[in-house]
């Protein structure tokens, strides 16, 4: 495609997302609290189109990676959306409901109460590691909230964007929830929305804050970062090897979540190892198994074999978990990766990996993990092994992430009744079931009066009265 072409093109999707942006900007106008049936309708839509549309959906995501398996993205996409979608619509009524709240005794008479209300127009900006449940998460939190909603998903998602567009075009109105292909990442990000959410790298993550700061639009900014696991001296490590390394290949590692690197006792360190051999040979007999993911583009596969080049040059052990070679180009498959003795100065040590590449670092005290973990930006998870409930709760008051999963990993993201969201450099805000519900809403504070305020007995002129009751409010 030429110059010209790209530019014309460009220029089309931006109007025909500004054309979007006015017809939902009207029906939020026109009906700015959509009721509760109209909420759970919409809920089901866009439940109706998952279910409906499963296979396609799966080879849209397989097209777009290379190579994933279907069963992977019915698990960890499918199935995670439309549990959130039916979990939202089994609890909303009960998060609509306006909540009473306390009054002062100087107010005798007066009520107060939170009315939460839809913002307007919240905005999706979606990657491609997760491009069905990252667009869907939101989409169900900002739906029922009452928002009107645009998605933006990423250039690595064409396929799926393009099968979502006609989906969702099909079922919804352009005025309630679009998708929007092709319009770029900084043109989408400068639109006046409501609110906007956005998954991706901490460095994406500051333009489009700053992008959004131009309109004083809020963001919720899901950002990642370096996860640590920390396996404690009194945990099988069978158990243990067997976790870590389900949340480290699934999705061959591509996932925001994913463990980043471990912290493991010195004495343990050989005995772990031994078994990451044993285990992964029998999920993944081979690099060519059709349930193990490609890599996403060539960019990244060349980045991660250059990590692996990095730590090598620079002393580390490197212990490809799968037989044969440890990588291959016609199918952009790299092997699950053992990095032993990671140090500092590497580059996978100071990059989110974003692959299956586990760099392995010993301790002595559990201190010096802690210490480690804390000299370094919030991560979005932090993973504990341990039985021992003093350890779980020393590492939870003495360090700050976005998530904690203990004796697992991942896991937390898929519970409903938990928020997810980062912290500091891993991002801010929450989403998923209530607490995605009020990120997506106004908490409206409504105070009303009572017939007959005493109130007034504090009115000017001041005098005699004015002097008694103030005495008596700030008494000591």
């Amino acid at each position: 495609m030429n110059i010209a072409v790209q530019a014309n093109s460009a220029q089309s999707s931006e109007a025909d997302a500004a054309r979007i942006f006015a017809l939902q900007s009207a029906a939020y106008r026109n009906n700015p609290v959509v009721p509760l049936n109209d909420r759970l309708d919409n809920l089901k839509c866009l439940e109706r189109i998952l279910l409906d549309n499963q296979d396609a959906i799966c080879a849209a995501i397989s097209q777009d990676f290379g190579n994933r398996s279907h069963q992977e993205t019915r698990l960890l996409e499918l199935f995670l959306s439309v549990d959130g979608i039916r979990d939202s619509r089994k609890r909303l009524a009960k998060w609509m409901k306006p909540q009473r709240r306390h009054g002062s005794v100087w107010f005798l008479g007066a009520r107060n109460s939170v009315v939460p209300q839809p913002k307007g127009i919240v905005g999706v900006v979606a990657p491609w590691n997760y491009p069905l449940y990252l667009v869907m998460g939101p989409v169900t939190s900002a739906l029922a909230a009452g928002n009107r909603c645009m998605v933006k998903m990423a250039a690595n998602s064409r396929h799926l964007c393009a099968l979502l567009h006609r989906l969702v075009k099909e079922s919804f109105a352009e005025q309630t929830l679009a998708i929007v292909p092709d319009i770029s990442g900084p043109a989408f990000s400068s639109m006046p929305f409501d609110h906007l959410i956005f998954t991706g790298s901490a460095e994406s993550g500051r333009r489009v804050m700053k992008a959004a700061a131009n309109n004083l639009t809020p963001v919720t900014l899901e950002l990642g970062g370096k996860s640590p696991v920390i396996v404690a001296e009194d945990y099988d490590l069978k158990t243990a090897a067997a976790r870590i390394l389900q949340m480290k290949t699934v999705n061959a590692g591509q996932t925001c979540v994913a463990p980043d690197y471990l912290f493991i006792h010195e004495s343990r360190l050989d005995a772990f190892v031994q078994h990451c051999r044993v285990i992964v040979p029998t999920r993944y007999p081979s690099l060519s198994a059709t349930d193990y993911t490609s890599i996403i583009d060539q960019p990244s596969y060349v980045r991660l074999l250059g990590y692996l080049d990095d730590a090598e040059s620079k002393g580390a052990e490197i212990i490809n978990l799968l037989p044969g070679n440890i990588s291959d180009k016609s199918t952009r498959k790299i092997a699950p990766v053992l990095v032993v003795n990671a140090r500092d100065d590497m580059l996978l040590m100071q990059e989110e990996i974003f692959g299956p590449i586990l760099p392995i670092k010993s301790y002595r005290t559990l201190e010096e993990v802690l210490d480690y973990i804390n000299d370094r930006d919030h991560p979005l998870a932090l993973y504990l092994f341990t039985r021992q409930s003093q350890v779980q709760d020393k590492v939870i008051s003495l360090t700050l992430s976005g998530g904690v999963a203990i004796n697992d990993c991942g896991l937390h993201v898929a519970q409903h009744d938990l928020p997810f969201g980062g912290v500091g450099a891993s991002g801010m805000g929450h989403y998923h079931g209530y607490e995605g519900f009020l990120e997506f809403s106004k908490l409206r504070p409504i105070f009303k009066q009572f017939a007959y305020p005493a109130f007034p007995l504090l009115y000017p002129p001041y005098g005699k009265v004015f002097e008694r009751l103030i005495k008596l409010m700030l008494r000591d």
